[in-house]
């Protein structure tokens, strides 16, 4: 059970390194400061509706999943099991060996930027974002495929999605936390995360997505008798 959980949180650290969720969290902060004005209602609103909305949607998918398993008499044995992390494995590799544009990278979509002073509105915001993160996440969607498939499934299983999507928003809840603070050594941390994430988050993916698809493929070569 804890090296299932250390692998779900490792995945929720790969979802982490998401630029846009730092990079709105960051405008919504230096516009709050620029009009005088509080950045914590409406950077909390746009992480508050990516985590309801990535929860509500690993759940349902977890529920769906179990749905159809149980509908289709479905086993999954070793063989299903290896080749799949084989397939995931071949999947990650190609998304790590994928280099994106310097210019796409961390970009702001214009809706956002004139959405930073409304909380209201940018709860909305960050519930599209997820809404958009959820299904095209493959971190995400191989945890909650590791999750809907173990036998037994934990009976606290989606506090376990809750955490993992909590996880991944730590990077954009740590610069809301900074920027409210008014020490020099809390403003040096915030201004140095968001700056790392700038320049280092996209290339992490990339490695991590790498790491992890050669773990998986190795894994499932290592059981090649069962294939």
């Amino acid at each position: 059970m804890l090296i299932f959980l250390l692998a779900l949180a490792g995945f929720a650290i790969l979802d982490s390194l998401h630029v846009l969720n730092v990079g709105i969290t960051a405008a919504v902060v230096v516009d709050s400061r620029l009009s005088r004005r509080s950045p914590i209602p409406g950077a909390l609103s746009f992480i508050a509706g990516i985590f309801v909305v990535t929860t509500a949607f690993g759940i349902c998918t977890v529920l769906g999943l179990s749905f159809l398993t149980d509908l289709v008499d479905f086993d999954i044995t070793p063989t299903v099991r290896y080749w799949a992390e084989l397939v995931v494995g071949a999947v990650l590799l190609v998304l790590g060996g994928i280099r994106l544009p310097g210019s796409a990278v961390g970009a702001i979509p214009p809706w956002a930027v004139e959405a930073r002073r409304r909380p209201l509105l940018l709860g909305l915001v960050g519930a599209g974002v997820g809404l958009g993160q959820a299904p095209t996440a493959v971190p995400y969607l191989a945890a909650l495929a590791m999750l809907s498939v173990r036998e037994p499934r934990p009976a606290l299983w989606p506090l376990i999605v809750s955490a993992y999507c909590l996880i991944a928003l730590l990077p954009p809840i740590l610069v809301l936390l900074t920027s409210t603070r008014r020490s020099a050594r809390a403003q040096r941390f915030y201004r140095a995360l968001v700056r790392m994430l700038g320049r280092f988050g996209p290339m992490s993916i990339r490695v991590l997505f790498l790491i992890f698809g050669a773990v998986l493929i190795a894994d499932g070569l290592r059981n090649y008798s069962s294939l």
